[in-house]
């Protein structure tokens, strides 16, 4: 264990080290497929299913009855999988489920033309704004000021110009860089319930650093409105509900920034939702160095942390965290951390030192 001071608050962290491979090979990109990696049984073996940053651990017996569906939304793979005695009753809370995620892809995702998000980017305007996008407006708001800009969802711009450049084999210059962040600051978006608007001309939106986590909150709701107490829901983030079939707390697996079949570590469900934010998710450079984090403040990605993850009471907060601290660095970002009620962390360096507070819900 690691002791680290901030002012008069002595802070505790434990801290490991893994192995962090600098060969200058790429890492394998896939934008609008699920990071995440389910673990399931099968067979009594454990079995690899899909790309993701965790992964859930779980076994199944005859206990209770379950109901597994998948779709493709939020740039990513949502998974859920309720538990329970009633086979109809699951299937209704899932179908109920689905129904909102259908909404939240149309008004929030940006890999959607036809969607309120994707309108707002094309127009500079959304009039009558559905109450989701407000929703996921004012949290990011809240968390832009918390963060001192650190996150930032008008820094689609810096997105779009680097993956213009990768077309061409290149990294954006100094002028495009300048031009791309005269277009980012939180505060010139402006919205209400009558309309949401840009006030800079070629400004643009991305809500992938909370669109997940919020859209994660939303089915953990609807679920239990239904009543369905054991739950996975993976909607880019985790939001564990209950126990797996057992009756033990979901472990979910960290994924490693650098070795995409390996664990940082392993955290036990508590209860809060769980959030992860690597530098590895897309690059535009093979170090690492260019890729889909970006520092509002500089328009460069973070230099400091490979990965970041957040256990928070509800997986929006979790979610917009994860990407906070990415960008605010290993000491900053502990610090903000220390302030927060029910919030921990787990950090990795690209120097490949791991910390984690000591609250964080990390499986001996």
């Amino acid at each position: 264990m690691q002791t680290l001071i901030f002012g008069q608050q002595v802070c505790r962290f434990h801290t490991m080290q893994i192995p962090i491979n600098h060969a200058g090979t790429a890492h394998p990109n896939h934008p609008g497929l699920n990071r995440r990696k389910f673990l399931q049984h099968g067979t009594g073996l454990l079995a690899l299913a899909a790309m993701s940053p965790h992964r859930l651990l779980a076994k199944t017996t005859c206990d209770l009855n379950q109901v597994h569906r998948s779709m493709s939304g939020l740039g990513t793979t949502i998974t859920l999988k309720a538990l329970h005695t009633d086979t109809d009753k699951a299937q209704q809370a899932i179908d109920a489920a689905f129904e909102e995620l259908k909404h939240i892809e149309a008004t929030l995702s940006i890999y959607r033309q036809d969607s309120q998000i994707s309108q707002l980017n094309r127009q500079g305007v959304v009039h009558h704004p559905d109450k989701r996008l407000l929703e996921v407006l004012e949290k990011s708001a809240d968390w832009s000021r918390k963060t001192k800009g650190s996150f930032d969802i008008t820094v689609q711009p810096l997105w779009a110009l680097y993956q213009a450049t990768r077309k061409e084999k290149s990294l954006p210059d100094s002028n495009s860089l300048d031009q791309a962040r005269q277009l980012i600051d939180w505060r010139q978006l402006e919205f209400n319930k009558q309309e949401v608007r840009l006030n800079k001309k070629g400004a643009a939106v991305t809500l992938n650093g909370i669109a997940q986590g919020y859209a994660t909150d939303r089915v953990q709701g609807i679920l239990k409105e239904h009543e369905i107490e054991h739950a996975l829901i993976d909607c880019g983030e985790i939001g564990p509900l209950g126990s797996n079939i057992q009756g033990n707390p979901w472990t979910v697996g960290i994924q490693h920034p650098r070795q995409s079949e390996a664990f940082s570590a392993l955290a036990q469900s508590d209860g809060r939702a769980i959030a992860t934010s690597g530098d590895y998710a897309t690059t535009f450079s093979p170090d690492f160095q260019h890729n889909h984090l970006f520092d509002p403040h500089t328009g460069h990605s973070p230099e400091e942390l490979a990965s970041v993850t957040v256990a928070a009471p509800t997986a929006t907060d979790a979610d917009a965290l994860s990407t906070a601290i990415s960008v605010m660095g290993l000491d900053e970002g502990l610090a903000l951390i220390q302030t927060l009620k029910q919030c921990d962390a787990l950090l990795v360096t690209k120097s490949g030192r791991t910390l984690m507070t000591e609250g964080f819900p990390c499986k001996a």
